[in-house]
């Protein structure tokens, strides 16, 4: 086999298969490094197998209620073992199928830790070890860093695996922690905060920012808020937490805000308080590739300040997201073979959390849009008042949209609830087509669906809503 390809992606996650995958299509002998677990931390220890997680919560959930619907069960229970096993089997079949993709395409791969080592003529050198000895080196003219990141460890408040778990041990437990403290309140802290709290536990959530959800509309923040006090989670925000005081199975801190000192003692921390790229050892010295606070930059295209070398996915800029990360793959690997695609739009990239309620997004928020200047029609319409959410037992939620005044562009769209992480591609189309309000009033929506909230948020903004 010869060590010369036409692209080296390091880094085997939803940026760097999607990008080996579609080089292979392209035409491209293509060759891929990966040192653990093919799909990545997404796969493997993220997306997929957290949705697994909170998917046996729900139904869990869903069985406590069962009264409502006319129905009844005898005392249900949960077996946290037989739910942690499920979750692992779903990312195992999930992995497999990427191996398997990438052994349709004809993608070589590689089982290692890749680093660039130089050039050889036209060509970059890539050294790929594994257990401290270097396996290969290979060639190519162009190589792409996807190596993800890893959640960021604050100075008193480290994980250690057993007490202060990371995202890792989050979703491995071996018993249930009666009291739980989840520090940070963005989507990972968020989502494990709803799991746990679904089986019983007590919960606190800490976030040092003035409210939860601080990427969301402010508006989606707050209902979210209450819509988790209201399943009995307890939140301090503008809080200061630590130091922590670690027992033999149990954990004391105090968390401090505006309105005072709060002494605490739970079982178990989750900590999860952002990401770090992981750009170490990666042989960018003596290149031009640039480091900005863990994160490599790069241009429209994925292309840093070294020819031939590029980054996506969350080694790279935010939004620090799987869907986003992949069409980065995409985007970078077209432009690699002459073709024109168009460059990232980072507003046009929806967020997703899938807590019990979703919330989901995309464009700017209220707020943000008014930062910015614009002149702003907000529309608004509650779940309350949708016939299939009503039906569905799930009354609880809102869609919201902001556009444009002058122009009638939507500039964002925000909503939470049931299904709304299903719902919110509507709106990705909406801006990525760069339709206006009078397209979207136009369109039809199906009946009965909690979709139609979409419709009519629309309709809001502009005094039409007909079902409120």
């Amino acid at each position: 086999m010869s060590d010369l390809f036409d692209l080296v992606v390091i880094g085997g996650g939803p940026g760097g298969y999607v990008a080996a995958l579609r080089a292979s299509q392209l035409g491209m002998n293509v060759a891929l490094v990966e040192s653990t677990h093919m799909g990545g931390v997404c796969l493997n220890w993220g997306c997929i197998p957290t949705k697994a997680l909170l998917r046996s919560a729900e139904v869990y959930h869903t069985l406590g209620h069962l009264q409502e619907y006319g129905l009844s069960a005898n005392q249900p229970s949960f077996d946290l073992a037989a739910i942690v096993k499920r979750s692992r089997g779903v990312a195992e079949r999930m992995g497999k199928g990427v191996a398997h993709l990438l052994k349709k395409a004809k993608v070589t791969t590689f089982d290692g830790r890749g680093r660039l080592a130089g050039r050889a003529g036209e060509a970059h050198k890539v050294s790929i070890t594994k257990d401290g000895k270097e396996t290969a080196q290979i060639r190519a003219p162009h190589v792409i860093l996807a190596t993800g990141a890893r959640g960021r460890q604050l100075p008193g408040l480290e994980t250690d695996g057993k007490l202060v778990w990371g995202a890792r041990e989050a979703m491995t437990p071996d018993t249930l922690p009666k009291r739980l403290l989840v520090i940070g309140s963005g989507a990972i802290g968020i989502e494990f905060a709803s799991f746990y709290r679904d089986l019983g536990c007590e919960v606190t959530i800490a976030e040092v920012a003035d409210r939860i959800l601080m990427t969301e509309d402010a508006e989606i923040s707050a209902q979210a808020h209450k819509a988790f006090e209201k399943r009995g989670m307890t939140i301090h925000t503008g809080a200061k937490v630590g130091p922590l005081k670690k027992g033999a199975n149990e954990v004391s801190t105090t968390i401090e805000t505006a309105k005072g000192k709060v002494d605490l003692t739970v079982d178990r921390v989750i900590c999860a308080v952002g990401i770090v790229g992981n750009v170490e050892d990666l042989g960018l010295e003596g290149t031009k590739v640039k480091v900005d606070r863990s994160h490599i930059q790069t241009d429209e295209f994925c292309r840093t300040g070294e020819p031939g070398i590029y980054a996506i996915g969350d080694v790279a800029a935010p939004p620090w997201l799987a869907h986003k990360a992949s069409h980065e793959g995409v985007i970078c690997v077209e432009k690699i073979s002459g073709r024109s695609p168009e460059p990232l739009h980072a507003r046009n990239i929806p967020g997703c959390i899938y807590a019990r309620p979703q919330v989901a997004s995309v464009g700017l928020s209220e707020e943000k849009a008014k930062a910015e200047g614009y002149k702003v029609r907000v529309g608004r319409f509650p779940f309350l008042a949708n016939g299939k959410a009503v039906a569905m037992g799930e009354p609880e939620g809102m869609t919201k949209t902001v556009f444009d005044a002058e122009t009638g562009e939507l500039l964002g769209a925000h909503m939470i609830g049931s299904e709304v992480t299903e719902m919110i591609q509507g709106y990705v189309i909406a801006r990525t087509g760069e339709l206006t309000d009078a397209e979207l009033m136009e369109t039809v929506f199906p009946h009965p669906t909690i979709s139609e909230t979409m419709h009519e948020a629309v309709l809001a903004a502009y005094e039409g809503a007909l079902h409120i």
